[in-house]
């Protein structure tokens, strides 16, 4: 319980400084986010070109759907890869986030 001003102004400071931290987390983890999402759309541009390419020299009906299936299964299992990391992403930002906040919510109980 607060007894004073002092009190008052103590909290209101370390909540402050609280939410200015999880503002620091919350831009470092989306710059992180933005970063893996661009990385992963650069490369999965650069896959459909190369497929693309292959598909157009392909001798045969059966060599172009080798070449597109080997391609889809690729694609979905880079599809799989990058929706978890971007999971974890989001998931260790959310943890941080919250730690500012821990002590004080345990001292409010």
């Amino acid at each position: 319980m607060m007894n004073s001003y002092g009190d008052v102004n103590k909290v209101g400071k370390e909540m402050m400084d609280n939410n200015l931290k999880s503002f620091a987390v919350v831009t470092k983890g989306f710059q992180a986010i933005a970063g893996e999402a661009n990385d992963y759309s650069k490369s999965s541009v650069e896959a459909g070109s190369a497929v693309i390419e292959k598909l157009a020299n392909a001798k045969s009906l059966e060599k172009a759907v080798e070449i597109q299936t080997e391609y889809a299964k690729t694609a979905f299992e880079g599809f799989v890869a990058q929706a978890t990391k971007m999971g974890e992403l989001y998931a260790d930002m959310a943890k941080e986030v919250y730690k500012p906040f821990e002590s004080a919510i345990s001292k409010a109980k």
